[in-house]
């Protein structure tokens, strides 16, 4: 996992919010794929930092998470 400053190189990237998340709560989490790489940031702060997956990392915590639900 890397952390990723904000960069204008990722202005292209697709964005996708999470089901889970609202515009009340603390969970804004949004995602967005790119070659070789998944990036995830806070909604509420899309200039802030990102954080950067390998595909098998995203893979591995979405498999994680999704059995602690």
């Amino acid at each position: 996992m890397n952390i990723e400053p904000f960069a204008d190189g990722a202005a292209n990237l697709m964005w996708v919010k999470s089901s889970y998340s609202t515009g009340e709560g603390p969970q804004c989490v949004e995602v967005a794929a790119a070659s070789g790489v998944v990036h995830v940031r806070d909604s509420k702060d899309r200039q802030g930092p990102r954080l950067a997956f390998t595909p098998a990392e995203w893979s591995a915590f979405i498999t994680y998470a999704a059995d602690r639900v």
